[in-house]
């Protein structure tokens, strides 16, 4: 049943990465300018169109930018104006070139007329005309000045008679004054289609046909062949299908599942193989999908907003809760797909992968307020140094400022994102190590409470936190959770201070004068009682369930031994045992196992009068396996190897708290 909570969730996470990997052809030749051809001879096998690169459409752009198409707008009022006029003009006694004047003259104002000073902008070859709502592209030499305009009416009455003087007569019978400008100019439209010109700008250069060379093998990849390499790869990934049986593809993509997957069980085998039998489990899985499932759906859909992913954000989440070793692994592992799927996956996956420890480290110190901005910087330029240094490999003219914008704001993103780990604890029921550095605080103001209130209780805690981390630390277990767990394990004596031995002196009292006038019954009832006072405080306190669960579990369900005894020895029903016991639950991780033996370790430790090793070794076998026999470590997830390795480091703990010290002589007095 164990097994099957590891392998479901392995099993998940493959059959999601094989529903979103790729399903189309895949250009299987790697290039670089300035490189030979290793491959055989590469011909067309399709005709594609040849594309602009980058550099070519900025290029491009920025001249189309410097020009100026002007902009006006048709009157049609005044061309309606002209016309009517038109059909009223009186020659007088040359009435009979009024219908030939007439119809010259509406040709000639039907044109686009503009002002003396010629159409806007210079060097203009074309114009947009907004006429009847729309906007129409007309070339710059279908438009006439005002002057040119009245010549060449004055050409065509000229030629209706030649005998009359065509200029005088449109003069006298104010002809003339009827032409006007009818097309406008709007500046501040011509200056929005400036700022738009380059969307007019074609992505292609031309095509390439079906069975062109393409690049031999041995030749030098040039930067013609790179383009063409390049429009060649695009249309081939994006109109060539596969050809093969699907029933293949299909289990091709679940070969390189589950090697991507396995990898991540091999990094969390290798290195923490105690997450598997605890809720960050789960954890563990759903950032790796959040991460391997980014890399391979952006490559998949938009390759170059892979930038833009904040990736740095998963190695800030496995900080939270774990070692740097486990970062390291399962960070390196959630990034593979980056090298198998992207076209730059040497580049992104060592940027990011670099980026990310860096992200780690500068956390560590820079986690608060705005300091949290410091991280981010520090992570876009690791990002930003590796990114220029393969880009210099391959040198290209334009700049990689996109690219760069890009990974600044994925730093960002990443710190921004950070927040969400708080979410993840309420959802996973975790708790980031921050949070627990926080509860280890003896400031706090609950543990300056159990101070004042149960001094003994907050030392002997002290002195079980600090072995609990030796002990933690020597198996690879959680120690800043051990360590906060001891701090609260016993809190609820704080109720009800003088009932333990440890506060009476240090209250007033004299020890034992508090259960001296109690029956073995009552005493084992205020003993126990500290538990259920101790959830009380928790949960008043708002206490994690992670640190709580340690004050359930720390004497698990096991008797108030010395009052039971006492019990039966002055004649008690042992069918009553029941009322000895604690009311707690037996530890469930190796985290609250250790708790458990330290905590009785501890306390039963300050009656030994022989410090020898000897004395150590029997004493901690002696505990260890009272606990064992009463079965209070039935259900933990702790190994026969955690357990002999807890043992060793305990007994050597006590030896370096409890050696042998030498003994100062008196001096003598001296008489003189």
């Amino acid at each position: 049943m164990r097994n099957l909570r590891i392998i479901l969730p392995f099993v998940a996470v493959m059959a999601v990465l094989v529903l979103i990997m790729p399903r189309t052809a895949k250009f299987d030749y790697e290039y670089r300018k300035g490189a030979p051809w290793k491959y055989e001879t590469l011909v067309a096998q399709f005709d594609f169109p040849l594309l602009k690169t980058p550099e070519q459409m900025m290029e491009e752009s920025l001249a189309q930018s410097q020009k100026t198409v002007p902009y006006y707008r048709y009157s049609t009022e005044t061309v309606a104006r002209e016309l009517q006029a038109a059909r009223s003009i009186d020659l007088g006694e040359h009435s009979y070139l009024s219908a030939g004047v007439a119809s010259s003259l509406e040709g000639i104002c039907a044109r686009f007329i503009v002002s003396d000073e010629g159409v806007k902008g210079e060097g203009a070859e074309v114009i947009y005309v907004q006429k009847d709502k729309r906007a129409v592209k007309y070339p710059a030499s279908e438009v006439m000045g005002l002057s040119e305009a009245k010549s060449a009416l004055r050409t065509e009455v000229a030629s209706l008679d030649a005998g009359v003087d065509a200029d005088s007569l449109l003069k006298a019978a104010g002809v003339y004054d009827i032409i006007e400008t009818n097309l406008v100019y709007d500046a501040q439209t011509t200056e929005l289609v400036r700022n738009s010109g380059d969307n007019t700008i074609s992505p292609t250069l031309g095509y390439v046909k079906e069975g062109q060379l393409i690049v031999s093998r041995g030749e030098i990849v040039t930067a013609e062949i790179s383009q063409m390499l390049d429009s060649y790869k695009k249309e081939y990934e994006a109109t060539v299908g596969y050809e093969g049986p699907k029933a293949l593809q299909w289990l091709g993509n679940i070969l390189i599942a589950l090697t991507l997957v396995m990898a991540l069980f091999f990094a969390l085998f290798f290195t923490t193989r105690g997450v598997f039998r605890d809720g960050r489990f789960l954890y563990v899985m759903t950032v790796y999908l959040f991460t391997a499932g980014a890399a391979i759906l952006l490559c998949r859909t938009d390759g170059d907003m892979v930038m833009l992913w904040p990736f740095t954000l998963s190695a800030l989440f496995l900080q939270a809760f774990f070692k740097n070793r486990l970062i390291f692994s399962v960070y390196t592992a959630s990034l593979l797909p980056l090298l198998v799927f992207s076209d730059r996956g040497v580049m992104l996956f060592v940027m990011f992968l670099m980026a990310g420890l860096v992200a780690v480290y500068s956390f560590a110190y820079f986690n608060r307020g705005w300091k949290q901005f410091l991280t981010a910087l520090f992570t876009f330029l690791a990002l930003a140094i590796i990114y220029c240094g393969f880009r210099l490999i391959d040198y290209t003219e334009a700049g990689p400022f996109r690219d760069l914008i890009l990974l600044l704001l994925s730093s960002l993103l990443a710190v921004a994102g950070y927040p969400l780990i708080y979410l993840f604890e309420r959802i996973f029921n975790l708790i980031s190590n921050s949070r627990l550095n926080e509860l280890s605080d003896t400031s706090s103001s609950l543990l300056r409470e159990l101070e004042q209130k149960a001094p003994g209780t907050f030392q002997h805690s002290l002195q079980v936190m600090n072995m609990a981390d030796a002990a933690a630390r020597a198996i690879g277990a959680n120690e800043l959770l051990v360590r906060a767990g001891a701090l609260y394990h016993d809190i609820g004596k704080m109720n009800n201070p003088q009932c333990f031995v440890e506060n009476e002196s240090l209250l007033g009292g004299e020890a034992g004068t508090y259960h001296s006038e109690l029956t073995p019954l009552q005493s084992a009832h205020d003993i126990i009682r500290h538990v259920d006072d101790g959830m009380e405080l928790a949960h008043r306190h708002k206490l994690p369930p992670l640190v709580s669960d340690f004050i359930l579990t720390h004497h698990g369900t096991s008797a108030a031994a010395y009052f039971y005894t006492k019990f039966l020895n002055e004649g008690g029903d042992p069918a009553l045992e029941a009322e000895f016991h604690y009311n707690g639950r037996k530890p469930q991780t190796r985290e609250q196992v250790i708790l458990m033996l330290c905590d009785s370790i501890e306390a039963a430790s300050r009656t030994l009068t022989d410090n020898s090793p000897e004395a150590y070794d029997r004493f901690v076998e002696n505990m260890v396996s009272a606990k064992l026999r009463d079965g209070q470590l039935d259900e933990s997830a702790i190994t026969i190897r955690d357990l002999i390795l807890v043992k060793d480091e305990l007994k050597t703990y006590l030896a370096r708290i409890y050696h042998e010290r030498v003994t100062y002589p008196k001096r003598k007095k001296t008489t003189k």
